[in-house]
This record gives C-alpha cells, sequence and structure tokens, in this order.
C-alpha cells in the first residue's frame, strides 16, 4: 500500500488515465509487440567505425536498464581534450514507417511515475537489443568533440560506431 492509503494498481490506473487523457499511449499495440518480438539484431554495416576499445562508460540510476548514453573522455596533445558520447541507435532495429517507430514517434518520451515507468520504446528494444549494457556490442551514434584548454570547440564529427560498455557507474 502507498502512503496515502491506495494501492500501488490504483496509482498506476490513475497514471494511466492520466496518460491518455493528456494524448499519450501508455500501451504497446500488438503489431508493436509483434514486431519488436520478431526483430533478431541489427543488420551488419561495413560503413560503421569500431569503437569497442574506448572505455566506454554510462552513468545512470543504480536500477536502470534501459542505458541509452555512454562517455568517454582523453587527453589529447598540447591542452585538448576529445569527448565522445554515445547515444543507442534504435534507427539499427526500428525502420521508420513501422508500428514500434510510429509509436516512439507519437509518445516522443518515456513517461516516469512513482506507480510506473511507461517506456516510449518495448523492453526488448530498451532494456535488451539497444540498451548499451556492460559488455555487450551495441550500434551508437557517436558525437566526437575536440575541446580546447579554453573551453571553445576545435572540432566536431558525428557518425555510427559498434561500441562496448566497459562500466556501469550509478549517481550514487
Amino acid at each position: 500500500m502507498s502512503r496515502d492509503g491506495g494501492h500501488r494498481s490504483d496509482l498506476r490506473a490513475i497514471a494511466r488515465r492520466a496518460m491518455l487523457e493528456r494524448g499519450l499511449l501508455p500501451d504497446f499495440p500488438p503489431a508493436v509487440v509483434a514486431e519488436v518480438e520478431a526483430l533478431r539484431g541489427p543488420a551488419a554495416d561495413g560503413a560503421l567505425r569500431d569503437l569497442r576499445a574506448q572505455p566506454w562508460l554510462s552513468i545512470d540510476n543504480d536500477d536502470s536498464r534501459d542505458l541509452d548514453q555512454l562517455s568517454v573522455a582523453e587527453a589529447l596533445d598540447g591542452d585538448q581534450v576529445r569527448v565522445l558520447v554515445a547515444v543507442a541507435d534504435v534507427d539499427a532495429l526500428v525502420a521508420a514507417g513501422t508500428p514500434a517507430d510510429g509509436h516512439a514517434g507519437h509518445n516522443t518520451t518515456s513517461v516516469y511515475t512513482p506507480a510506473a515507468i511507461f517506456p516510449m520504446l518495448p523492453p526488448r528494444l530498451s532494456t535488451d537489443l539497444t540498451s548499451l549494457n556492460e559488455d555487450a556490442d551495441r550500434i551508437a551514434l557517436v558525437i566526437e568533440l575536440t575541446v580546447n584548454g579554453d573551453g571553445t570547440l576545435a572540432g566536431s564529427d558525428v557518425y555510427r560506431a559498434t561500441v562496448r560498455s566497459q562500466a556501469k557507474l550509478a549517481y550514487t
């Protein structure tokens, strides 16, 4: 029971109703579920850079399973630093115009409530196939920044790469 004397299921029902009232879809339609269950993994892509040797790490809540961002930084010659940020590349598995793409495009975000989490993507995608889990090879969109010692940007690039998280760190 919650502190206010209600049940968690009541709070979940209230959260679902609030989402529906705001035009959000709390549940995945059968077409989305079927699409995601049929996924086997991304197709081979020779255009990907291989950045698995980088010391990637995620920083999130202790209990987070939908890890969608990794980072790494390295000192360069002089006073420059290279910062790499990898973001899970859901497009590697979910094609534009598919039911899963449409559902994610409609909601545009996961909704976190005290009673329940309503993910933007089905758990098989968000916590498994595209999650940047430790010791798992994943496809990511990488943003590479070269920063001067005074904080100015010396260069930038964006590209797709295969990454492998070396560590999962927590805020606490």
